[in-house]
């Protein structure tokens, strides 16, 4: 796969139509995914982010600083060949979302997880008509069957490129409901990363912050922002 080739091997990267969508060339040859796909996206801002990414190349390629260009990658190889298990994963979520699952204590966390999770089920009970029981402890609560089915066929229904995204606003999340609160704005996407980590602030409150573990969910902020970015740019064409 000449695009993650060790060294830069082109001088210009720049945007095209392509039948209904957009692509990349590398001093006009198309930029091709690394199972040789056409890499063809939805959108022109999409297109000129993944060109942007490739002119900035330095005399070595660096995969990890091109994240639009892997996400574009994965909608199209990973996501496109295997579209219904991909959303079929997502929508387990559903079933033990973490909004759902209270701490029995102590008072203060039980205090922060409700004002913080409480408009998130509300909101989704009333737009994606979609109420979701809750507990507290580890007790699994049986969801309703009309009500996981019902947001099944919303992640069902998105493109490979909105799933790809999905995918990962989900998983770094923990939640099917924050990802669906993601894309429907519900709230600011840095508040939204911030109300999936309210166990794990506590934690850090409580007994201190871990070097290693505040790197990782840096990590993890990071990627969850640039999963809704993603998701917004299939809109912008």
């Amino acid at each position: 796969m000449a695009e993650w080739a060790a060294k830069r091997f082109w001088e210009k990267a720049t945007v095209e139509v392509a039948g209904d969508g957009y692509q990349v060339l590398l001093d006009g040859r198309k930029l091709r995914t690394p199972v040789k796909s056409e890499l063809i996206v939805p959108s022109r801002e999409m297109a000129e982010a993944i060109a942007a990414e490739w002119q900035a190349q330095e005399e070595k390629i660096d995969p990890m600083t091109m994240p639009v260009t892997r996400s574009a990658n994965a909608a199209i190889d990973k996501v496109g060949p295997m579209h219904a298990e991909v959303a079929a994963l997502v929508s387990e979520y559903g079933g033990t979302d973490l909004l759902c699952y209270r701490a029995e204590s102590p008072e203060g966390l039980v205090k922060r997880q409700s004002e913080a999770w409480d408009p998130l089920l509300e909101w989704a009970a009333e737009t994606l008509k979609a109420p979701l029981k809750t507990t507290a402890g580890i007790v699994h609560v049986k969801q309703d069957a009309a009500v996981l089915a019902n947001l099944a066929k919303r992640v069902s229904d998105m493109d490979n490129f909105r799933l790809a995204a999905f995918h990962d606003l989900v998983g770094m999340s923990g939640s099917l409901i924050i990802g669906f609160a993601t894309i429907h704005r519900f709230l600011p996407v840095p508040e939204l990363w911030r109300r999936s980590r309210i166990d794990e602030d506590w934690q850090i409150e409580q007994w201190g912050e871990d070097d290693e573990a505040s790197a990782t969910e840096a990590g993890k902020k990071v990627g969850f922002e640039h999963a809704a970015r993603f998701y917004f740019m299939v809109n912008n064409g």
